[in-house]
């Protein structure tokens, strides 16, 4: 197995940024008026996942870097929480919401899976 050398060698962070992505280009959908309400909270909360694997892995300690990803699964819990709303509010489609909240359920399982490896000492 190669070494990982920076965050963007972690597979949770490259799926992490195609959540941002699908997110992005699916509240670009939305009616205006949720610009600066439910399109923006749910882009933040989808950038958050990423930026937090990425800070946690630039910081010096593994419990820095656990509490980094335990934000990052809080936005992933939040982002799951969005797409609950959204599709009962009919913005999105249930082939893209399904789309997204698998995303999403595959990378909280990989943030768990990480997590659990930096209790375990090398």
């Amino acid at each position: 197995m190669d070494k990982i050398r920076s965050y963007k060698d972690l597979i949770v962070w490259q799926k992490a940024i195609g959540v941002v992505t699908d997110v992005y280009l699916t509240t670009k959908k939305f009616p205006s008026e949720e610009r600066f309400g439910l399109s923006s909270q749910m882009q933040r909360a989808a950038v958050s996942i990423a930026a937090n694997i990425a800070e946690g892995h630039g910081r010096g300690t593994r419990s820095d870097y656990a509490h980094f990803l335990d934000m990052s699964n809080g936005s992933v819990s939040e982002l799951e929480t969005l797409f609950i709303i959204v599709r009962k509010l009919s913005y999105c489609s249930d082939e893209q919401c399904s789309k997204i909240e698998g995303q999403l359920h595959e990378v909280g399982k990989m943030l768990g899976s990480l997590r659990s490896k930096l209790r375990v000492r090398p």
